[in-house]
């Protein structure tokens, strides 16, 4: 939970302390790169981390992520320039994408399938815990002390964390995975064979980094940087699809491949994929759309708009926590569903919140999008999960990930470009001239009130309630897409991989007691038990 709660601080911590590294370091044209450059590393290592993790284990990796992310937090507390602290932005990134996965896979494995629903929740915990103290302790160190601190805090949190780690955490499961794949047997000399060398696909995995980052860089750069019929927009998206092809030919004749075949033949992990995917695109209306609504439309100040999002991240962990009584009775499948429908009422009544509303409605409307997330994601996570052995749990749970945060990124492309496509068309009918024409601009604008006309700055909050309106729409096809490929790609039944045995050996860790303990049903036969029907 340590380790997790460096990646979730990271990402809202920042926020509120962008003006002062701007009147620091100057750079106001790339200051998103911030943001885009962790994301994308990120993003584009879970595969690579993931692959790691089942070949050499989850504590090395784990290991070198949270290294990897404080030495990234030292090099961005001494950045001399904005150019400097993107870069040192993306070291904390390759350690992010590390622990983000990582951690996801070590619950899975230290705890058995009727137990994951309870420390995923907690890691939910903190997710939601880092999104509501985030912005407000990053204002107040950029306020009251300087922005640098808020790199320099990671350092004993993480300090912690990898104490903890090196100390306590024991992988029974990988020394029972490693003995059963080893081969042994008489040598000349008449000892042991030594163990088979772990092979890593080191082509395949600059193939699919480099693919993801121009991926990443197009959805995130476009429409924003440039036009998305601009040349570069072109050109990256054109290198996307050349490299994609490569990094299909060579996973193909990889031995042991970084995103291996079988993630996309299975139907559990494929269609998990796919809906974690529509998850991360629908995602984008709360997050990024929402507070803009707060503040242009409802009138709230930054500090209670966070508060409106914050309301989501409230019921999500306590859903999350429960949902494990709803499947055990009607199945992930039909769980998920139930969530995602939930979700998608939600959606659509954002769409019958009248204008311009009070802040307790979307705050509302955000409790009851948090409960009914919480019954879709987690039990997918663990059906994925429980559908395969250790050494291939990294790699399925790396790609639902992945997936989920691509979903992101698309998300974030198309309904920004949904958005102002909306208020282009409404502005066109404004009144008077020189109104701002972008989303970005138009909150500007509003910010300052002595700047515009009553009329001209009704019009614009109306203009902004229609754009977030088209954009609430959008995630509920998203939601709606999603709940066709549970009904028909996602199985009935969730295969559940038997539980290894009890680990003998006296060195396992006393916590490792739980995580050894098999299912008795699941020892009888390799079928899904009666609670995960």
């Amino acid at each position: 939970m340590l380790g997790m709660a460096l990646a979730a601080l990271d990402g809202t911590i920042l926020s509120t302390a962008v003006p002062q590294i701007v009147g620091d370091l100057g750079g106001f044209s790339v200051f998103s790169w911030l943001f885009s450059g962790y994301l994308l590393a990120a993003t584009v290592t879970l595969p690579l981390y993931g692959k790691l993790s089942d070949t050499f284990g989850r504590k090395p990796v784990l290991i070198t992520g949270i290294v990897l992310f404080l030495i990234g937090s030292v090099l961005c507390a001494t950045a001399w320039n904005m150019g400097s602290l993107i870069a040192f932005r993306i070291v904390q990134g390759l350690g992010g994408g590390a622990i983000q996965g990582t951690v996801q896979t070590i619950a899975a494995d230290l705890y058995p399938l009727k137990e994951r629903p309870k420390i995923q929740a907690k890691l939910s915990t903190v997710w939601a815990t880092s999104s509501i103290a985030g912005p407000a302790i990053g204002g107040l160190l950029a306020g009251y002390a300087d922005w640098r601190w808020i790199f320099v805090i990671n350092l004993p949190v993480g300090a912690l964390a990898l104490y903890l780690t090196v100390r306590h955490l024991h992988e029974p499961g990988r020394d029972a995975s490693t003995a059963a794949r080893t081969k042994r047997g008489p040598r000349s000399s008449g000892g042991p064979r030594p163990r088979n060398r772990p092979r890593v696909d080191w082509a395949g995995a600059l193939a699919v980094f480099a693919t993801g980052t121009l991926l990443v860089t197009a959805l995130v750069q476009g429409g924003v940087a440039w036009p998305w019929l601009s040349v570069p927009s072109l050109a990256l998206l054109g290198g996307t699809a050349l490299l994609a092809v490569v990094t299909f030919l060579v996973e193909r004749r990889a031995a042991e491949p970084i995103i291996p075949g079988w993630v996309w033949r299975r139907r559990p992990i494929a269609a998990v994929n796919l809906a974690l995917g529509a998850l991360g695109l629908l995602m984008i209306a709360p997050t990024v759309f929402l507070p803009t609504y707060a503040q242009s439309v409802l009138g709230l100040g930054p500090i209670a708009a966070g508060f409106v999002l914050s309301a989501m991240t409230l019921t999500w962990p306590i859903s999350a926590a429960l949902s494990d009584r709803v499947y055990n009775r009607v199945g992930f499948r039909r769980t998920a569903i139930t969530g995602m429908s939930l979700a998608t009422l939600v959606l659509l009544a954002f769409l019958l919140l009248p204008f311009p509303g009070q802040a307790w409605q979307p705050a509302l409307l955000m409790l009851v999008l948090g409960a009914g997330l919480g019954l879709f994601q987690l039990p997918l996570i663990i059906a994925v999960q429980g559908t395969v052995g250790w050494s291939e749990r990294g790699t399925a749970t790396a790609s639902i990930l992945f997936c989920r945060q691509l979903g992101q990124s698309v998300g974030a492309a198309l309904f920004g470009a949904l958005a102002n496509g909306v208020l282009t068309n409404r502005l066109a009918d404004a009144p008077g001239s020189g109104l701002p024409g972008d989303l970005d601009s138009v909150a500007h604008a509003l910010d300052d009130p002595g700047a515009l006309t009553d009329r001209a700055a009704d019009f614009l909050r109306r203009a902004v309630d229609s754009a977030v309106d088209s954009v609430f729409l959008g995630a509920a096809v998203a939601g709606a897409l999603c709940l066709l490929v549970l009904l028909f790609v996602a199985p009935r039944r969730f295969p559940v991989h038997p539980e290894p045995a009890p680990d003998p050996t006296p060195d396992a860790a006393p916590g490792a007691a739980p995580d050894a303990a098999p299912n008795a049903r699941s020892q009888k036969t390799p079928g899904p038990p009666a609670d995960t029907a």
